[in-house]
């Protein structure tokens, strides 16, 4: 089934089919679809059905259950789609079991999106348990959804099986120490998995075994590139072992070590790996407590050694005038970093004053930072500059301007520019 007029039919027979109506949030995306192929063709098609599509109006009614039976009835006979966002719709248990059945069902879908829907550790199971059948699918995004601590132990499972899987988000899913550790220890061995996103889990000690075994895995592991690990109330010890384990890696280019209590001494362990490693590109730091002593460890690595970094992230570190100077200094001497966010310390005139001469001199480029410089009375201040950031569009994003979704830019193409 190639052609895009003969999936739209499709949808509507297998509605006749089972006496449902079609679902207007459907058939609003099917119709922007046809509006946008000149031909009537496509090779392959993903079907954005967000419950939060700002772009269409009136506002549909979200899928649930019922129209989640009908719609993966129909795209278990369809070739064409490949990958489906049904973010921040109102699926439970029941309908992310039709979800699993198709993916158990079709050797097409590559990526699949269930952010902020209604199940738990019931769907996890259900998608866990396809995911040890399936052979296509390449991204699955759950963060949101409180499938809990079996939960991610069902994943753990499945990974220990399925060898395709190239992304996997569980933050903000509430998993625990269990699940965590499970999920490490499979890691060292799993080779095809490449991101994995585990922010905020609930931990009941502080004596970061969590980070202690996520820490051995990067040792050994091979394939992983994107590892976020934010919330969890990693410390010092934490990043030492981290640091010294990641000096053995050279897969991971991105890091995400926000929002935790890595202090002065934590940042120095972080700045010693970071003169030995070669692969790590984006390093996030943000929210942690590490002060200008830990900004000046990092300067000093980038200033003499560090050639590979290339995104970091400072943000609210408590951090003055003199451990940002620190930094924009080094940056004088570093080729390779290009976009650093620094919004949330304390800007003085001395800092703001570094970071507009390197703007000035086009050794950073505005829309790579945080901050953006004006002057009042002739004295350099800094405004916040909040469109750009690490990891900022993750559960929202624009559907106009230079930031906007990529899913959206499609649906403001099929809408005329008088009536946006």
């Amino acid at each position: 089934m190639g052609e895009l007029y003969e999936v739209v039919n499709a949808y509507e027979n297998v509605c006749k089919e089972n006496d449902v109506e079609p679902h207007p949030l459907i058939m609003a995306v099917l119709n922007v679809e046809k509006e946008l192929s000149n031909l009537g063709t496509e090779e392959s098609l993903s079907l954005y059905l967000a419950g939060n599509n700002p772009l269409i109006t009136p506002q549909p009614p979200r899928l649930d259950d019922k129209h989640a039976a009908v719609l993966c009835t129909w795209l278990g006979k369809c070739q064409l789609i490949r990958s489906i966002d049904l973010r921040y719709s109102n699926l439970t248990d029941e309908g992310i079991k039709f979800i699993a059945d198709l993916l158990v069902e079709s050797p097409f879908l590559e990526s699949i999106n269930v952010m902020c829907n209604d199940f738990g550790e019931t769907g996890a199971q259900h998608l866990a348990e396809a995911l040890q059948k399936n052979s296509s699918l390449r991204c699955l995004r759950l963060n949101g959804n409180k499938i809990g601590n079996n939960g991610g132990l069902h994943f753990a499972q499945a990974l220990q099986i399925n060898k395709t899987l190239e992304s996997l988000d569980l933050g903000d899913t509430d998993l625990k120490t269990g699940s965590l550790i499970a999920l490490a220890t499979v890691l060292l061995y799993n080779d095809s998995l490449k991101a994995l996103n585990v922010n905020r889990p609930l931990l009941s000690s502080l004596m970061e075994e969590t980070t202690g075994h996520f820490a051995r895995m990067l040792k050994v592991n091979t394939s992983l590139q994107e590892l976020h690990l934010m919330k969890h109330e990693t410390r010092d010890f934490g990043a030492t072992i981290l640091s010294e384990n990641l000096m053995f890696n050279h897969t991971l280019t991105y890091l995400n070590l926000s929002c935790n209590r890595i202090t002065r001494d934590g940042a120095k362990h972080i700045a010693e790996f970071l003169k030995y490693n070669t692969s790590l590109k984006i390093l996030d730091l943000s929210t942690n407590r590490i002060a200008d002593d830990g900004a000046e460890y990092i300067a000093e690595v980038l200033g003499k050694c560090n050639e590979t970094l290339e995104t970091l992230g400072i943000t609210s570190n408590e951090i003055t005038g003199l451990g940002l100077c620190a930094i924009a200094n080094a940056l004088r001497f570093n080729s390779s970093l290009k976009e650093i966010y620094i919004w949330g310390n304390k800007l003085d005139k001395s800092c703001c004053t570094a970071f507009k001469n390197l703007i000035d001199i086009g050794r950073l480029d505005l829309k790579n930072i945080d901050v953006q410089p004006y002057a009042v009375d002739g004295t350099v201040q800094m405004m916040a500059n909040f469109s750009n950031g690490l990891h900022y569009w993750y559960y929202w994003g624009p559907a106009f301007g230079d930031n906007a979704q990529p899913e959206l830019t499609r649906f403001l193409r099929a809408i005329p520019q008088d009536s946006r």
